[in-house]
């Protein structure tokens, strides 16, 4: 299933250019995408995926995945994931407060190892 996604190409801790891609295959190893043009091999890159599942049938998230380009050929590049983690998007289309349901944050599993939870709100 392709997922849009923005990309940013960084080097030293400096983003170098953005643009907007497809994903072509997941693994949980890598990223295969589309970027629309070609990128160099060997810069480290950001993915902010669109997911296509809500989170609690309420929230929009984003699979944010980090990496290094290993492989491009055209503007079909490839990626080998160091770190990921899921992201809550924040809503625009309704912004009145809303009843607490009694839970506190959800917890996501971050991707640095065990312990480490991203709080999702």
């Amino acid at each position: 299933m392709p997922l849009d996604l923005r990309w940013k190409l960084i080097r030293r801790r400096k983003v170098l250019h953005t643009g907007d891609g497809v994903t072509v295959d997941l693994s949980s190893g890598g990223i295969l995408f589309d970027a629309r043009q070609s990128l160099p091999v060997g810069l480290d890159v950001e993915l902010s995926i669109n997911w296509p599942v809500l989170l609690n049938n309420v929230a929009a998230m984003q699979l944010v995945v980090s990496g290094r380009i290993v492989r491009a050929t055209g503007t079909t590049v490839a990626i080998r994931m160091t770190q990921h983690e899921f992201r809550t998007l924040a809503s625009h289309v309704d912004s009145r407060p809303r009843a607490s349901s009694g839970r506190g944050p959800v917890l996501v599993p971050g991707s640095r190892g065990l312990g480490n939870y991203e709080t999702l709100h």
